[in-house]
């Protein structure tokens, strides 16, 4: 059922907000020198890397760092700020939930050198299933910065995950709550 839901929302999602990634992304190349979409590499299901897509935010040449890892806003952009307020620079990741990659709620795929969080995940099995656009943790306001802490939170999600649950987070997700 959540695949289902997954492939029905992301697909209706890319095919109504598909012009709106495609202005975002050039509003963001208008903004400041390089790409309007970033492809990095994330840690997905099963500990295998996967290219993650989402709006840039950050100026070109900023180190691939978690974003509690940078110091100060410098390397935002001015659209940026804007992207990051309201979840729009993850719209692009519909892109990965359609291809199976991910999943539009479960824990948020970090970044291949966050080792410490990684080893934590997989203690508790979090790496079995598809990371998240949106999440727990996320809707918490707890980031990378706690690993174990966020692991516990993951693993949680997925002990108590159903499917109204999933909506009731996508929803707090959207409007902020």
């Amino acid at each position: 059922m959540k695949r289902l839901f997954d492939v029905t929302a992301s697909l209706a999602g890319l095919v109504v907000l598909g012009w709106l990634i495609g202005v975002l992304a050039f509003a963001i190349r208008r903004n400041s020198p390089g790409p309007g979409l970033l492809a990095q590499e994330r840690v997905g299901r099963g500990g295998r890397v996967f290219t993650c897509y989402k709006l840039r935010t950050m100026h070109v040449g900023t180190a691939s760092l978690g974003t509690h890892e940078h110091k100060g806003v410098a390397h935002i952009t001015g659209i940026g700020r804007f992207l990051r307020r309201s979840k729009l620079d993850e719209l692009p990741q519909l892109w990965n939930v359609l291809k199976g990659e991910m999943s539009l709620v479960g824990p948020r795929p970090c970044l291949p050198v966050q080792t410490v969080l990684i080893e934590a995940r997989r203690r508790r099995g979090v790496l079995d299933v598809r990371p998240g656009i949106t999440g727990k943790a996320q809707v918490m306001g707890v980031d990378m910065s706690e690993p174990e802490r966020l692991a516990e939170i993951d693993a949680s999600y997925i002990a108590d995950a159903t499917f109204f649950g999933d909506l009731a987070l996508i929803l707090r997700t959207v409007t902020g709550r």
